[in-house]
């Protein structure tokens, strides 16, 4: 238990249902949903949806969605995929003709389509019990009527000035007299409710097809993209069947690829032969461990994970005690590794996680994102739709698995997360932050599973990410845990920014209840009842 005379948070402890996002309207989303009958599949929805209001630099519905789901705490895990593709007519060799070696973050070409409402409205039609008109209500409301700004939303608007200004629609629907809002300002946008609305009445044909999908395909033309109709037609979501790891005598899953969750499996499979809790969990030994751990997982993730269903990922070989015994040689508990691979790909912290369990411990593990802040900073003007740039996640190497292809998902970032005790859900869990994600993943399981923390904790806790050659270290982190480091010879760095935001809820079969946490490094929270 947290010391009560020291600032923090407390566990959310729930029997009905309880719900964990990083935006106080999307967590209350959610509640109103659960409490009005609906299930976790439902709120989940209804929760996203309106963070994709008000949270418009970390996700929306021009981005993409994977979803963990556990149905009444028995049975598989459902996994889906809602990632995007590239557009039919899009090849490395067309861009390399252009002199274009790189997709540039901002570039039409990194705009894949869309897949988050499409996953959406498969969701609620397979598993949920209300349409997509009853859990969209909240989100058009504030689209129409305005939210206030929060205070991280402000700081995170407020980056990204420059970005936005490069492009006239986006520049004119989400900066005011050339400015982002401060906290407290009220903020509307009323092209995004209209097509919210057309999503609402139409469902997936709202977003994919007439008017919505022609704005988006005219606005991305007109910046020298290859998109057409077809390619929005075309665009569906998988079920897929998680890929899983043992720890600490539970089952940890993640989606497979196209998705980076195999990377926090091996981060695990590696870990799990040190005795992390023989460590205090903020020594010079856990935090060197954890990020050697990193850049050795980091290496394979980018040798070998792309779309499975244009090239072969050797899934197995990566999940395989062999590779982790191979890796964990490398490591020394003296020394920092010389000439270490570097975590590659743009640096970001964005993305929302979501999680919420019901009264029928329907558990939902829930990822959406536009990838970097406000993404591509591309805007459809008509439709309000900010696009997603997760074409900068290919490489233009046509000898690299994931190199970009006409209708190939690019490797993906965003990951949920669950863990099964007994074959029931035990946590749902996710850390979001980009490239970091597997890291978080690794590091909140170990916090809970080695050094015993409640899930609030294990949130809590400072943390360290090994990416572009330095290990950016929080400034919560000691001093003297600091310089350990450096003296191994990690290059010390302290991050602009805290890495991440996590949200998970533990369930207690034996009691009955549920316990949720929320990051603090966000403005959101844990709500139950």
């Amino acid at each position: 238990m947290r010391d009560l005379q020291q600032p923090g948070r407390s566990v959310v402890h729930a029997t009905n249902g309880a719900a964990a996002t990083s935006h106080p309207f999307s967590t209350l989303a959610a509640m109103e949903i659960l409490q009005a009958g609906g299930n976790a599949v439902d709120a989940a929805v209804a929760a996203c949806a309106v963070q994709c209001v008000v949270e418009p630099m970390s996700t929306g519905i021009g981005g993409d969605c994977f979803v963990l789901l556990q149905k009444g705490a028995q049975g598989p895990v459902i996994g889906l995929n809602g990632s995007g593709h590239a557009p039919a007519k899009l090849t490395a060799e067309h861009l390399l003709d252009q002199g274009i070696g790189q997709i540039g973050l901002e570039s039409p070409h990194a705009v894949t389509v869309p897949g988050a409402v499409d996953a959406w409205c498969r969701l609620l039609g397979d598993h949920g019990t209300m349409g997509i008109d009853r859990v969209l209500h909240r989100a058009i409301r504030y689209a129409e009527e305005g939210f206030a700004v929060t205070p991280r939303i402000s700081v995170d608007w407020s980056r990204n000035v420059g970005r936005l200004s490069g492009n006239e629609n986006s520049a004119a629907q989400y900066l005011k007299d050339g400015g982002s809002p401060v906290p407290g300002d009220v903020w509307r946008s009323p092209e995004l409710a209209r097509t919210l609305k057309a999503i609402a009445s139409r469902g997936r044909d709202g977003f994919y097809a007439g008017p919505v999908a022609e704005d988006i395909v005219a606005a991305l033309n007109a910046l020298g993209a290859v998109h057409d109709a077809g390619d929005f037609e075309a665009q569906r979501c998988d079920y897929v069947e998680p890929i899983a790891s043992d720890y600490a005598g539970r089952q940890v899953l993640e989606i497979p690829p196209n998705g980076q969750g195999i990377t926090a499996l091996l981060m695990l499979n590696i870990l799990k032969g040190f005795d992390l809790g023989a460590y205090d969990p903020m020594s010079v030994e856990r935090l060197h461990i954890e990020a050697e751990a990193t850049r050795l997982a980091f290496a394979e993730r980018d040798k070998h994970v792309a779309d499975p269903r244009q090239v072969d990922v050797p899934v197995e070989h990566l999940l395989s005690d062999a590779l982790a015994d191979e890796l964990r040689e490398k490591i020394s508990l003296g020394r920092a590794m010389a000439n270490p691979a570097k975590v590659t790909g743009p640096v970001y912290r964005d993305t929302v996680y979501l999680t919420v369990v019901d009264r029928d411990l329907n558990a939902v593990s829930f990822i959406n994102s536009l990838y970097f802040s406000f993404g591509s900073c591309i805007t459809a003007p008509q439709s309000g739709v900010l696009l997603q740039n997760r074409g900068a996640g290919f490489v233009v190497d046509p000898g690299h698995p994931n190199c970009v292809a006409p209708r190939k998902r690019p490797m993906h970032t965003i990951i949920p997360g669950m863990v099964l005790n007994g074959g029931r859900c035990e946590l749902s869990f996710g850390v979001m932050g980009g490239g970091y994600q597997p890291v978080g993943h690794a590091h909140l399981l170990t916090n809970l599973f080695d050094y015993g923390m409640d899930v609030q904790e294990a949130i809590d806790c400072p943390r360290t990410f090994h990416v572009a050659g330095k290990l950016d270290v929080e400034r919560s982190v000691p001093d003297t845990v600091r310089q350990g480091l450096a003296d191994l010879g990690h290059d010390v760095n302290t991050p602009e920014m805290p890495w991440g935001g996590a949200q998970a809820i533990f369930i207690d079969h034996r009691k009955g209840t549920l316990a949720a946490g929320s990051d603090p490094r966000k403005d959101g929270c844990a709500m139950g009842y």
